[in-house]
């Protein structure tokens, strides 16, 4: 598996996490920000090995 397919897994993952962060503690809650912030930086990453 080469890195760009391993960070989209992760990314994957996260969004699920989100999701259901969202859905059990509300869109606005520290919990779903904190899953939101570390889904940025995988994108970020992603984004950035891009380049």
């Amino acid at each position: 598996m080469d890195k760009d397919t391993a960070i989209q897994e992760k990314i994957e993952l996260k969004r699920i996490e989100l999701y259901k962060a969202s859905l059990r503690y509300g869109l606005q809650s520290e919990e779903a920000l904190k899953v939101s912030q570390e889904l940025d930086v995988l994108l970020n990453e992603f984004n950035n090995s891009k380049k």
